[in-house]
């Protein structure tokens, strides 16, 4: 049974037709797709999917993950803006990856903290936000990035870990630097797995150094787990080095696989095995669904603020 279309819908946009239709199965909710059109000089046209009186329900959910953000966060601003014209009172933003969250301090004068700057700009468009796994370091919550009521940050560490447990029942989960700590020990403590993590130095996008935990790597089978791969170097790096010092074999799982350039050859040349993912960015890597997380604390918030019905079963 599906939520009554006049309380709350979900939107997206033609590239993510998938993902859509199996967040709203998952999450009872009637989808609709924006219609998109690109005018010759690269300016967007979109057209929100009214009813036959030209107005949108009361809630929406806008799902837009923001991987390659640039063009996607022009989308959000006419979408979520025309939504409140066309009788949107509450709008979610259901995006599985946040985009520019781990530039949280300026380093050199005159820097952008761009998580400062695409926070508050999120936070004027919409009321609620999901997403899962940011990119937070110096900050504790979402909330304190993007200040909206309700900012709900999920975690693909334990489903990995479920994940891993069924791939590589005894493995070592090793984590590539200390921020990763909080978060590999999470998803080490869901199936009592041995966990560690490296210690890194970052020079620079593509050049980082790191040094392995004190741990007994050889004839284990060693997953890495981190929550993005982006150049892949720093997993790469790892790789050579937990092989070198005798470990079974390396596999590597994250939450967002974002694999910029050559990364996954970069894995494979160190001697990476399996790579998982998460589906929160699409990539051939997926292997762990969020599709009924996301459902769950969005059904959750919907109920809270009014957007469904008390009456809508739920699993």
């Amino acid at each position: 049974m599906l939520a009554d279309p006049l309380q709350a819908c979900l939107l997206h946009f033609d590239d993510e037709t998938d993902a859509a239709g199996r967040l709203a199965q998952a999450a009872q909710l009637p989808v609709k797709m924006i219609e998109r059109h690109r005018f010759p000089d690269g300016e967007l046209k979109l057209r929100l999917p009214v009813d036959g009186a030209g107005r949108l329900p009361p809630r929406v959910v806008l799902l837009r993950s923001l991987h390659d953000p640039n063009e996607k966060l022009v989308e959000l601003l006419l979408a979520a803006r025309a939504a409140r014209t066309l009788g949107a009172r509450h709008i979610t933003l259901v995006a599985p990856y946040l985009a520019y969250m781990r530039q949280d301090i300026a380093f050199a004068p005159g820097e952008v903290v761009s998580q400062q700057v695409v926070g508050g700009f999120l936070a004027g468009l919409v009321d609620a936000a999901i997403t899962v796994d940011p990119h937070l370091h110096r900050v504790a919550t979402l909330q304190e990035a993007m200040a909206v009521p309700d900012a709900i940050a999920l975690s693909g560490a334990e489903p990995l870990s479920d994940l891993i447990a069924q791939r590589r029942p005894h493995a070592l989960l090793v984590g590539p630097d200390g921020e990763s700590a909080q978060w590999i020990a999470q998803a080490a403590a869901r199936h009592g797995f041995d966990h560690a993590v490296c210690t890194k130095v970052r020079h620079g996008d593509r050049d980082v150094t790191i040094e392995l935990p004190p741990i007994a790597a050889a004839g284990r089978a060693v997953v890495l787990l981190d929550d993005m791969a982006s150049t892949g170097r720093t997993l790469a790096l790892a790789t050579r080095l937990l092989r070198a010092a005798g470990a079974a074999s390396v596999d590597v799982a994250v939450t967002h696989a974002l694999f910029a350039g050559d990364a996954l050859q970069a894995l494979n040349d160190a001697g990476a095995g399996e790579v998982w993912s998460t589906d929160c960015i699409p990539h051939a890597s997926n292997a762990v669904a969020m599709a009924e997380p996301l459902a769950q604390a969005l059904r959750s918030l919907l109920q809270r603020r009014g957007g469904l019905r008390q009456s809508a079963p739920l699993p």
